[in-house]
């Protein structure tokens, strides 16, 4: 467990203590230095003076304190160190605006913070002042106490962990020890301002470090009024409504240096630099990442995010792996594939006419016209891809439980073990303080605190409700409306052929109608998405903020709930489709099936007779590589151009010129959603590499490029393009750890269904081991195809080109489905063999379910959540926490009693010892 540095200070109860047991004889001496030592206690806590008490920092000669550096994170007394930053821009318009800020910074001034403001001349561009806060030591202890933030108590005697056999040989994909591990361990405590001489404290300016300081000056701005003395107007509080309003123009604490370059001053930790150098650069890609470092810097919310995302790709290596093992099994089996052969022969498959597969436009086919699609197929839709749908159930298994034990380590070390308990459910919203206006009796706290009318909450969840329902059904419409697309075009593309039979039915030399219709439906329907998700986003903030949820935590729940379902419905509904729809409901010649009906002219699709899996692997291909293209380049290619000026103005301008927050001030701002958006992406391409995996196994691999590049992607925004996030904690990844275990149960049934169903597996191993003659996939293709009498094809589905049709001799035209042919006491009815392989696949759906599930219970119920060695040292450090506490306890009383028992006449000095003894005993 890494934490916060500071050396033993014992001094204080070590000389406190030491007075109970000097000679009695020497009271008034024993007394003087008692209070003495009280009075030092109470002036700097632990007999440590702040920095302000002790003169100029090391490092601030008198010649820079006459020419101040003004890229500093200190005021201008180079001692107060500069906490949170308000910037504005003083207008002439503006006067409510000034009142604003007056009364705002002087109740700020009221809650014990310091402030100085930075002249409009003296920026860059003569407009802007800057209001520059520092909290002192008084104000961070009463917060810190509020806030139950747990500080060092004794150094940690259990170790950190054990040399790993052969560790050397992982040492170069290790940051240097200092980076990784930037704080020595700690037993920790949350903090009490009445026992300041029970913690570690060796210095009251570096105790709390820069991420704690910037939380609790945040937690006082966002609740800090700035109506006038004597009025009550809780509308009028917090910095968000004074940023919304344009009193202030941003709010943000400073970074702690040039991201490029090591800060001047000593005191300085340049930990902005040692992440850029040792993270954010894409040329340590390779390396792992400093997340006790990024923990420390940013705040362990975002800690946890990279934590989580730097695992998920570590599992998704394995996943790599067996994907590509899985594809090569197709490419090395390629010339064993009959069936294709069997297509692709002029003497099979070139003599098979096909029926039209749509309305007068799409005439009769060769068969041989599938060719390629044929053998692309084959490369995903093979022996292989049934172990690999079962080999990601079960690693979808594995990755969830190592992350809940890597997540359970990670509470522990970042002292985040009951954190929701004690503090999260505990902070309420200013939003939720401002709009309530009834108030009521909390019985576990016996206070009044606001709440909202059940009557109001139902009408505000019903909103809610009907308009996810909206725009969920509006989804369903584009998908429709897309899939119409698909049946015109595809005809328009049919009818370009002028001789269909007599030579391969293609578009282009490699491209089919089938090919070109399921391409350019993708993008468009790729665009769609782009296009629904860019207006809901802010359709979904909107309601959450209308159903004023209580506590931040139950906002981003909400708000994490709205947003998934939108985009599962919108991202995964047209694989849903190809995989589960089309060409199930087909019909045969002389009875179709029609999208709305037989007015519409528009018949369901059909597969091609290699089956619809190529077409899920092509559509998903299209989603998922362009949302993670067009990703990349939002979070990279633009916020580098667009500050692409400012970095090189910092550059460029000497630090005595260019001030801190200035520098601080044109990085974009990280909103209270910038991590929520991240997470979202990822969990959405967790769904396409789990819920449809079974249709393409090289999607773990491209999600594992993506990921190498979004950690580093990531990693240099947070360093050189935003401003320092305020720091914040998290347990753990929230509303998205109950998501990925839904996806995770779901990708079983769908990669399940769409080996059943999708793929053309099962009827082939049907044949295979039923119907096969000689124990081989010849005459599979004959097989899979029925007949059905041309001269019985009703008028309306006539293909319109007459004269290049057939030759005399071709009576029966073929189609995919298992039904008996013309003349047969049972014509086009379902074959007997039809039923057989409907049984099959109901049969493995059943058999892969359980046979996945079973393993995954297992496995869960093998590996516990929380490591023994993690469960230990909670215990350890409990166990220490009561034991420490009780002794801090039992040496206070002692002293006290000293105290008044030297107060105490000579006399009755021997019954007091007496007295003092015996409760020592007792105690």
């Amino acid at each position: 467990m890494r934490r916060m540095a500071g050396k033993a200070k014992d001094e204080t109860l070590i000389e406190l203590k030491s007075a109970t047991d000097s000679h009695i004889g020497d009271g008034p001496a024993v007394l003087t230095a008692f209070r003495i030592n009280l009075r030092s206690d109470e002036d700097s806590g632990n007999g440590v003076h702040s920095l302000s008490e002790r003169g100029t920092l090391p490092g601030h000669t008198d010649t820079e304190k006459q020419c101040p550096n003004k890229d500093t994170v200190f005021f201008r007394d180079g001692v107060r160190r500069i906490d949170f930053v308000l910037s504005y821009v003083d207008d002439k318009v503006g006067e409510k605006k000034q009142e604003r800020r007056k009364e705002f910074e002087a109740n700020l001034e009221k809650a014990g913070l310091e402030l100085e403001t930075e002249d409009k001349l003296d920026s860059k561009d003569q407009k802007t002042y800057f209001l520059k806060i520092h909290a002192p030591w008084d104000v961070l202890a009463t917060y810190a106490d509020v806030l139950k933030i747990k500080v060092p108590f004794k150094t940690s005697d259990i170790p950190h962990g054990q040399d790993i056999p052969l560790g050397w040989l992982s040492r170069p994909f290790r940051p240097p020890e200092h980076i990784m591990h930037p704080q020595p361990d700690y037993f920790t405590y949350p903090f009490d301002k009445s026992k300041t001489d029970f913690f570690l404290i060796s210095d009251k300016d570096t105790f709390f470090p820069p991420s704690t300081r910037n939380r609790i000056v945040f937690y006082i701005l966002a609740r800090c009024p700035y109506y006038k003395e004597g009025r009550k107007d809780k509308e009028k509080t917090g910095i968000k409504r004074l940023l919304s309003n344009g009193t202030y123009t941003a709010a943000f604490p400073l970074h702690d240096c040039r991201y490029w370059k090591r800060a001047r001053n000593a005191e300085c930790e340049s930990e902005r630099y040692n992440l850029y150098k040792h993270w954010a650069r894409f040329l340590s890609f390779y390396k792992d990442q400093p997340l006790n470092l990024i923990r420390k810097y940013y705040g362990e919310k975002i800690g946890i995010y990279f934590a989580w995302l730097g695992f998920y790709t570590e599992m998704l290596f394995f996943a790599a792996v067996m994907g590509f093992i899985c594809f090569t099994y197709g490419l090395l089996s390629y010339d064993d594939n009959i069936s294709s052969k069997e297509i692709c022969d002029a003497n099979i498959g070139g003599r098979i006419v096909m029926c039209p597969l749509c309305d007068k436009k799409c005439t009769f086919w060769k068969l041989n016209s599938t060719c390629l699609s044929s053998w692309q197929s084959h490369l995903f839709d093979n022996e292989g891809t049934v172990f690999f749908a079962i080999f990601m159930g079960i690693w979808v298994t594995l990755f969830l439980e190592f992350w809940k034990r890597r997540q359970a380590r990670l509470e522990y070390e970042w002292d985040l073990v009951d954190f929701e308990e004690e503090q999260q459910q505990l902070q309420i919203r200013p939003e939720f303080e401002i709009r309530c206006n009834k108030r009521r009796l909390n019985k576990i706290t016996q206070e009044m605190e606001p709440y909202l009318p059940i009557s109001s909450k139902c009408a505000r969840f019903c909103l809610s409700g009907a308009t996810v329902a909206f725009w969920i059904s509006l989804i369903v419409a584009c998908i429709i409306g897309v899939i119409a697309y698909r049946l015109a075009v595809y005809a328009a593309f049919a009818s370009i052929i002028e001789h269909p039979v007599r030579n391969i039915h293609l578009v282009g030399r490699f491209i089919t109608p089938q090919l070109a219709t399921s391409v350019t439906a993708s993008c468009i329907n790729f665009v769609i998405i782009m296009i629904l998700n860019f207006f809901y986003e802010r359709v979904a903030i909107w309601i959450t903020d209308m159903e004023i949820p209580k506590t931040h935590l139950e906002y981003e729940n909400r708000l994490t709930l709205k947003m998934f379902m939108f985009q599962f419905v919108n991202y995964y509904s047209s694989c849903f489709y190809v995989a589960f729809f089309k060409g199930k409901f087909v019909g045969y010649p002389g009875d179709y099936s029609y999208m709305f009906g037989k007015w519409s002219n528009l018949r369901n699709e059909e597969c091609d007779p290699g089956g619809c899996l190529i077409e899920l692997t092509t559509q998903l291909v299209i989603v998922m590589s362009g949302k993670q293209l067009w990703g990349n380049i939002q979070e990279a290619l633009l916020p580098l151009l667009r500050n692409l000026w400012s970095s090189r103005k910092g550059r460029q301008h000497p630090e005595n010129q260019y001030s801190r927050w200035e520098q601080d001030h044109v990085l974009q701002n990280f909103s209270q959603l910038g991590l929520f958006y991240e997470y979202l992406e990822m969990v959405i391409q967790f769904g396409f590499i789990t819920l449809f995996v079974a249709s393409f196994p090289l999607a773990p691999l491209l999600a594992l490029f993506n990921n190498i590049l979004e950690i580093r992607v990531d990693a240099w925004k947070f360093t050189t393009q935003f401003r320092r996030p305020v720091a914040s904690k998290a347990r753990n990844i929230g509303a998205w750890q109950e998501i990925l275990n839904a996806v995770a149960i779901l990708s079983v049934v769908t990669n399940a269904f769409i080996m059943a169903f999708t793929s053309d597996m099962i009827p082939r191993m049907v044949y295979l081991y039923a119907y096969s003659q000689d124990a081989s996939m010849s005459g599979y293709i004959n097989n899979s195809l029925s007949v059905y009498n041309i001269s019985q094809i009703p008028d309306p589905n006539i293909p319109e080109k007459t004269e290049n049709w057939i030759d005399n001799s071709t009576t029966t035209c073929s189609y995919r489905d298992y039904r008996y042919p013309p003349g047969h006491l049972k014509e086009y009815t379902h074959t007997m063999q039809f039923w057989h392989i409907l049984a099959a696949k109901m049969a493995f759906i059943i058999i892969m379910e359980h046979v996945v599930f079973v393993v995954k219970f297992f496995v869960a119920w093998l590996i516990p959540d929380v490591p023994s060695d993690v469960k230990a040292r909670v215990k350890r450090e409990r166990y220490l926490i009561q034991e420490y506490l009780h002794n801090y306890e039992v040496e206070r009383l002692k002293l006290q009693l000293s105290a008044s028992f030297i107060t105490e006449p000579v006399s009755e000095m021997s019954s007091t010892t007496d007295k003092l003894e015996v409760l020592s005993e007792f105690l």
